[in-house]
């Protein structure tokens, strides 16, 4: 059966955004609120899987078995001006300018906004993919949490009064990765379920690319959940009920969670955007891609050169480089050629459970400096800045000509429209 295409309005610029991630979000909400005069000649839609907005910086509360907030992509859409249609990309024509969805339905556009982000990279390490759990997105995390409430109860508190873990004997999870998203999530799994014995091991220590202060806080807060550190290892295989490190030795695992590494999907390789060696879209100052101009890539799917180097895929960076996209084609829209993104790091927020944390200011090359934040002030500055994304979509929808704020080279720095 041929796939149902979309029919084309005359006279109406058609710009697709694929994925509501926070930078396809971003993306989308600030071009509808910026193009809403001329909602007869310019048309936003938004393709995602799901209908639920899928809070990435969250997802090791979500498989630690925390409630959250649910949001609904479509709700946060509404009023926007932007369309939404739910299902799966299965391919991109670049040539045609089409977009093919569940294979049964075909959009056409005039410019297209990549926004597809990365999932966790399970292919290097024989058995990962077969019996590792992920955190690529909520029904990913909420199949953890099921695990863990089987192997260690409803979660609580510790065994004792005076703070001290009691014996543990319920189960082992390991946690392969001490980047950030590692220790998140092995000090949220280890302060909700008490009586597991996590283990996080990866190749470089926890907090590594932080100052000593942050570094030792890191260490010593993971310490005190009864976390087991293991750094400079490296995974050679996984099985049912075990990992096997590099030079034979054994780590018995009840459950194994993999945060070692992302990998973007191959669509924009198999339509013949240029691509990195990682599969993103190579970007010129724009964000627009260097092979088809009329291609926008953002967030984790693309390789956005700035002059540190290479971003790397966090929010921090994934919403500014969706608001500059929208910026850009509203320029090319309204006859002007865009400007070229700039963008620096400006912090690097881990949580440590629900009572601690750790804040790292880094120079915009995301190098530490000095400062950090550590304890109950670094909790309260992390929920402040990584709060839900909600009202800042809201603020967007209101801004059209004036833009919006974001921390940028140690300083906040205003994107600003020009009509």
């Amino acid at each position: 059966m041929s796939a149902q295409r979309e029919t084309r309005t005359e006279g109406t610029h058609h710009v697709v955004v694929l994925g509501a991630g926070y930078a396809g979000m971003a993306a989308a909400v600030q071009l509808a609120a910026r193009t809403a005069e001329r909602r007869d000649t310019v048309r936003v839609t938004v393709v995602n899987a799901g209908e639920r907005f899928t809070e990435r910086m969250r997802l090791h509360m979500t498989a630690a078995g925390r409630l959250l907030d649910t949001m609904s992509v479509p709700e946060m859409l509404a009023g926007t001006g932007a369309r939404f249609t739910r299902g799966w990309v299965t391919a991109v024509d670049a040539g045609a300018r089409t977009v093919r969805v569940d294979d049964e339905r075909v959009l056409s556009y005039d410019t297209l906004v990549y926004a597809l982000g990365g999932v966790a990279d399970t292919s290097q390490v024989p058995g990962a993919d077969d019996y590792a759990y992920t955190l690529s997105s909520t029904e990913d995390a909420r199949l953890l949490a099921d695990r863990l409430k089987a192997l260690g109860g409803e979660g609580g508190a510790t065994d004792r009064e005076d703070g001290e873990r009691g014996e543990r004997g319920d189960g082992t999870v390991v946690v392969v990765g001490t980047g950030l998203t590692g220790v998140e999530s092995a000090a949220e799994i280890a302060e909700r379920y008490p009586r597991l014995d996590v283990v996080l091991l990866g190749g470089e220590e926890p907090g590594a690319a932080m100052n000593d202060k942050a570094r030792a806080h890191v260490r010593a807060a993971l310490g005190r959940l009864g976390v087991r550190v293991r750094g400079g290892v490296r995974v050679a295989k996984v099985l049912a009920g075990s990992v096997e490190l590099e030079g034979g030795e054994s780590i018995a695992a009840d459950a194994v969670l993999w945060t070692g590494g992302t990998r973007v999907a191959p669509l924009a390789a198999a339509a013949g955007l240029e691509v990195d060696e990682r599969g993103r879209v190579v970007t010129d100052r724009a964000l627009r891609s260097v092979s088809h101009p009329e291609v926008y890539a953002v967030g984790d799917a693309a390789a956005i050169r700035q002059g540190y180097g290479v971003m790397h895929g966090t929010c921090q960076g994934g919403m500014p480089t969706g608001v500059h996209a929208a910026l850009s084609i509203d320029r090319v829209l309204r006859g002007k050629e865009p400007k070229p993104f700039r963008f620096g790091y400006y912090h690097t927020p881990v949580s440590l459970g629900r009572g601690d944390a750790v804040v790292q200011f880094t120079r915009p090359d995301d190098s530490p400096r000095r400062i950090c934040l550590v304890g109950a002030v670094a909790v309260r500055y992390k929920e402040t800045v990584t709060a839900s994304p909600w009202p800042t979509y809201g603020r967007m929808r209101k801004m059209p000509a004036s833009g919006a704020f974001w921390p940028r080279g140690g300083r906040f720095t205003r994107i600003r429209g020009d009509r």
